[in-house]
């Protein structure tokens, strides 16, 4: 008999890819997880993993049994749900892993809502970049993630999530004062193509969006300064010190004396939004109306 708990320590070495990193994700240590491991390929009698460098990777075997364990994993977190149900009562604390923008846009308004509509539920909200988020949810970490596509990211049908769209907004292209096509009603960026770029570091999901943007357009963007404060990268434009991409909903509330935003012509560069749980979870007494609250504020929210 498999023990499905060994099957979660399998699913969190295929994700982190080293037994250190898995165990640290699991707050374990690793010869427990190697233990785990081993007592796992005793029981199905296969190899579940190689080496590879110096990290170690799934056998055939392995992700064979990695398919499944996404199944058990999600048909657990279904039975939670519906025994917590059956209990009655949506009262407890769900943590939500949000990037800051999307935390202003559509979970603090949700959090107000669930205060008159659903007391019970308290929400603990920690701040996390967009990719960020998605790992903390799969760790076990937080309970739900309010993420954006970027490279590398889950695809819609990766069995470990429950994934729903919430909304999409345009990047606008951000210009010092006085610049040369601040008076465009829109910017073509390949007229951008020798300027200084200030961006996000790479692993932002924003950077992805620039740098695709870019090279659409048929250039490699020259970042010059980077920061993931939008505020800073405003500022930093504002001085004359290069010219960017920022989300639309970012620059809300910013003072933009010192700088011009313009539309891009063309392919609009966009960031997707969307709010996931880990699969079986979605249906969960306390999530659901999570879900449901993120939803009807994100279809508030104006049109781009």
């Amino acid at each position: 008999m498999i023990d499905p708990r060994r099957l979660r320590i399998l699913r969190a070495v295929a994700d982190h890819r080293t037994v250190t990193a898995a165990a640290a994700a699991l707050y374990l240590t690793p010869s427990a997880v190697s233990q785990q491991l081993a007592a796992l390929e005793q029981e199905t009698g296969h190899a579940l993993l190689t080496r590879s460098g110096r990290g170690v990777r799934l056998t055939a075997a392995g992700e064979i049994l990695l398919g499944h364990a996404h199944e058990v994993l999600a048909q657990l977190e279904r039975a939670e749900a519906e025994l917590a149900a059956y209990a009655g009562g949506a009262a407890g604390e769900v943590t939500v892993a949000a990037f800051a923008t999307g935390i202003a846009e559509v979970l603090a308004p949700a959090i107000a809502r669930l205060a008159r509509e659903h007391p019970g539920i308290r929400l603990r909200v920690r701040d996390a970049e967009g990719d960020q988020s998605l790992p903390l949810l799969l760790d076990g970490e937080a309970d739900l993630a309010l993420a954006v596509e970027y490279r590398g990211a889950p695809g819609a049908d990766d069995g470990r999530l429950s994934v729903l769209p919430l909304y999409a907004e345009p990047f606008d292209a951000v210009l010092p004062s006085g610049h040369v096509l601040a008076d465009l009603p829109e910017v073509p960026l390949a007229d951008l193509s020798g300027a200084d770029w200030v961006g996000q570091y790479p692993g932002n999901p924003c950077h992805d969006v620039t740098l695709l943007a870019c090279e659409l357009a048929g250039f490699q963007p020259r970042f010059v300064h980077s920061s993931d404060d939008f505020r800073a990268v405003t500022a930093l434009v504002g001085a004359g010190a290069g010219v960017a991409l920022v989300p639309r909903s970012a620059l809300r509330g910013m003072d933009l004396k010192e700088v011009q935003v313009r539309p891009v012509s063309g392919a609009t560069p966009t960031r997707r939004v969307f709010a996931a749980t880990r699969r079986g979870a979605e249906s969960h007494p306390l999530i659901a109306p999570i879900l449901a609250a993120l939803s009807e504020e994100a279809g508030r929210l104006p049109a781009h």
